[in-house]
Parts: C-alpha cells; sequence; structure tokens
C-alpha cells in the first residue's frame, strides 16, 4: 500500500517540453494546471497523503516528477536522467526526498550511467529496468548493485521501440500487468496475468495502481473496460496535455 505521494505543479514553459510527437501540438498550460488538479484529487481519494511542489520555471518538464527519483520500501534512489536539460531537476527533488528518508537509505546513480524512473517498473520487491534511450547500461548496474545492497533485486529489459519501460507495461499488482506493443511476447513476464491493449489506445497502457483502485488515463473506453474487467475500481483522469510532451499518469508522480 502506497502511503505517501509527491507531485509538482507544470510550469508555464510547459509549451516548451520535450517530445517525440509534435503533430500532436502544444500543451495548453491552463488546462493543464486543471488536469494537475483532476489528478492530485483522484490521488488523495485513494488514501495517500499528496505533497505538492510548487512549479520550478527553469525546467519544463519537471512536473513529470518521477523520472527524478525511485522511492522503495527500504531506500531512495535519485537518478541521473538521460535528458541533459533535466538533470538540474534532481537537485530541487534531494531536499524534498530527506524528509521522507534518512540520509543513509539515500543512494545516486553517478554518470556515466543514467537512469530515470519512468524506465523502472516495481513488481513487489522486484524491479525491471528498460534499457533505452535515456537509461544505460551503467545506469542499470549501479541500479541493480543498489537493490541488492538492500536485500531487493532487478533485471534489465531492452526497450526497442518506446520512450520509457512503463510507456508500455504497467504492474496493477495481484499478477496482473497491463502489456502493449513490443511487451506483449516479451520473455521476461510470461508469468503474469497479461491484459493486452489495443495498439490504437497503446497510451493508456500507463496505467496506475494506487491502494486497490487503478488511475487510468480518460478518452481510452477500451483500456478502461479492461481495467474494470479484471476486478479493478477504476479513476477516470485526464492528461491530454501531458502526452503532447511524451508525459502519462505514472510520469507525474513518486509513490511510495
Amino acid at each position: 500500500m502506497f502511503k505517501n505521494v509527491i507531485v509538482k505543479k507544470p510550469c508555464s514553459r510547459i509549451t516548451e517540453g520535450i517530445t517525440s510527437s509534435p503533430e500532436l501540438g502544444k500543451p495548453d498550460y491552463q488546462l493543464a494546471l486543471k488536469q494537475h488538479e483532476a489528478y492530485i484529487k483522484a490521488l488523495k481519494s485513494c488514501g495517500v497523503e499528496v505533497t505538492v511542489l510548487e512549479a520550478d520555471e527553469a525546467y519544463p518538464d519537471s512536473c513529470f516528477v518521477e523520472d527524478t527519483a525511485v522511492l522503495t520500501r527500504k531506500c531512495a534512489i535519485i537518478t541521473n536522467p538521460g535528458a541533459s536539460t533535466r538533470k538540474g531537476e534532481i537537485e530541487e527533488m534531494i531536499p524534498v526526498i530527506k524528509k521522507f528518508y534518512s540520509e543513509d537509505c539515500i543512494e545516486y546513480i553517478k554518470a556515466p550511467g543514467t537512469l530515470e524512473g519512468g524506465d523502472v517498473m516495481m513488481v513487489g520487491d522486484h524491479f525491471y529496468i528498460g534499457r533505452s534511450a535515456r537509461t544505460n547500461p551503467e545506469g542499470i548496474r549501479q541500479f541493480i548493485a543498489i537493490l541488492k545492497k538492500y536485500g531487493l533485486n532487478g533485471s534489465e529489459v531492452t526497450l526497442e521501440k518506446v520512450l520509457h519501460l512503463k510507456t508500455g507495461v504497467n504492474y496493477i499488482e495481484n499478477n496482473n500487468m497491463l502489456v502493449s506493443g513490443e511487451f506483449i511476447d516479451k520473455p521476461e513476464f510470461e508469468k503474469y496475468n497479461k491484459y493486452i491493449i489495443p495498439p490504437e489506445e497503446s497510451y493508456a497502457a500507463n496505467c496506475i495502481w494506487m491502494n486497490g483502485k487503478v488511475i487510468v488515463p480518460a478518452n481510452f473506453p477500451k483500456v478502461a473496460d479492461i481495467v474494470k474487467k479484471a476486478g479493478y475500481e477504476i479513476i477516470l483522469v485526464d492528461t491530454s496535455e501531458f502526452r503532447k510532451i511524451d508525459g502519462g499518469l505514472s510520469c507525474l508522480s513518486l509513490r511510495f
């Protein structure tokens, strides 16, 4: 069960965020603020304390706090983002994380290793780490070494098409996994109950389990139906403006 969530408000420079889908247009800042407020409301309805950080105008992508750290039940691991424009976001997050974790339980991914939280999927005490354009082999090696130090473990998953691991595969507890595209047939996930996301709704593979409920992106009816039929109460949250800069539901929070 999660007790705490950290989020950061979008800044007005969200329109300058990194994107691989310029055809979707630039985010509407005011709408992004409203969607972020709805996201916070959804999280709170799942029984967690939400720490809301003020917007940081220095970093257009800084609302995507998930990439700055991986927060486990035993330690906090501060990442080293692969996108050079995002490296400064870490320094802003460290003091916040120190309010929840003692210094001796905070670890750091160091250069030349790179790792972003969007490439890390927690399944109990095992962490799947996506080898991507943003997370390199050295970052993965350091991450797994840190996990082992705390009695946890991890394994690498090679990505071929998507930006981050959780862009296409997400664990929703109870041995259930939402899979899309390249992840449908990956041998690493054979042992799970796989719920296959249709290609036309692949964006919505990025759902988040929150204390028995599942938050699902709005306007993807097939995915909403799949998650309902898997036995979960769902909460719909519109993330249209964050999608325009390669962001999804999990990207917007640190959950622990």
